[in-house]
């Protein structure tokens, strides 16, 4: 069967086979993605064969694997690493591709809400970025422990790692005797060609791009190593609290900045889906020249109080979802070709 075949002309054994030739590559992907932090697939390809997998799922229920990708988080923490386990789980995100997925989100939200179009309903708006996800959990203000996102569960122990990230505080104060700060570990563009400069002097090996970099410094066994690369940290979600950081998504976002958090000054409120997509469109645009990598918008719903009534579906909060960007594409120039002629006298 030929993978592109429309799902609609699927026999019910073709779509078994095709669910498990879809687990089989994604479940190879997710691992090379997650623990060897060397992709095996471009993202944009990744999401294409995701969303496959769903719809394949969608029109044959009853062929829904146990193990499905449409359920996985990430990955199973490394060997090596002491695992630890999330006080609360570090879920996914559902993605949108289109203006017309952002403005059916909000439909959503509202018919789950039971809100008329007319209602007030605000989203944050914040740039995806594209690098590794991290757990800062602190307690009466002394950062005691840091972990990777693993499966969503279970994550990998990197607590002296992320006691070298200059931008992650190690102590705060005025902060809730329990706070789990979530972000997202990162290497800005300028930082990772220096770095790459570096390992090629030395004759190391390279990395292909900064989240590759970002997360292969990050998950290092040796802390000293992570200490000499140059990592940055994102803070925009909590998971374990003891008492709330503010009523609303925004005021957390500030409230974390006092506490001495980088956040990413380009998050906007937004009151509805033309707003939304007109910041999507608005950062599309600067995205060459953030210095960052980033791979899409987040749009959350802004009340605290109406996430709470929207809760979680087996991955990811109803309340959230990713409008990814359109896979970047390059033009190079092909400047010489060297021919070799093997002893046969082949070319």
């Amino acid at each position: 069967m030929h993978k592109d075949t429309n799902i609609a002309h699927l026999s019910a054994n073709e779509a078994e086979a095709e669910l498990i030739r879809l687990s089989s590559v994604l479940y190879r992907a997710n691992h090379a993605y997650h623990n060897a932090d060397a992709p095996i697939l471009s993202d944009a390809k990744y999401d294409q064969l995701k969303q496959r997998n769903l719809s394949v799922e969608t029109a044959f229920p009853g062929l829904k694997r146990a193990n499905s990708p449409s359920d996985q988080i990430g990955a199973a923490p490394a060997d090596g690493f002491s695992k630890l386990r999330h006080a609360q789980r570090m879920l996914s995100l559902g993605n949108a591709f289109t203006n017309e997925d952002v403005t059916e989100f909000d439909l959503r939200i509202r018919r789950y809400l039971g809100l008329s179009e007319q209602d007030n309903l605000t989203y944050t708006a914040e740039p995806k970025i594209d690098g590794l996800s991290l757990s800062l959990r602190y307690e009466h203000g002394m950062l005691i422990q840091a972990a990777t996102r693993g499966d969503g569960q279970t994550g990998e122990n990197v607590t002296e790692n992320a006691h070298t990230i200059a931008d992650i505080p190690k102590q705060l104060s005025n902060a809730p005797e329990i706070l789990e700060v979530r972000g997202e570990v990162y290497m800005a563009q300028l930082d990772f060609d220096a770095l790459n400069q570096s390992q090629t002097a030395k004759g190391d090996k390279v990395f292909a791009n900064p989240r590759n970099a970002a997360a292969g410094s990050l998950r290092q066994l040796d802390s000293e190593i992570t200490r000499r690369r140059p990592l940055r940290f994102f803070a925009y979600a909590w998971g374990d609290l003891s008492t709330p950081l503010a009523e609303t998504q925004n005021g957390a976002i500030e409230r974390l900045v006092n506490l001495g958090f980088s956040t990413n000054p380009l998050t906007r409120l937004c009151d509805g889906p033309k707003a939304m997509i007109r910041h999507y469109r608005q950062i599309e645009q600067q995205r060459a020249n953030l210095g960052y990598d980033i791979d899409g918008i987040v749009f959350k719903v802004n009340s605290h109080a109406l996430q709470q009534q929207l809760g979680f579906v087996s991955r990811a909060p109803r309340w959230a979802i990713a409008h990814k960007f359109p896979a970047q594409e390059e033009i190079t120039e092909l400047l010489d070709v060297e021919f070799q002629v093997g002893r046969t006298g082949a070319v």
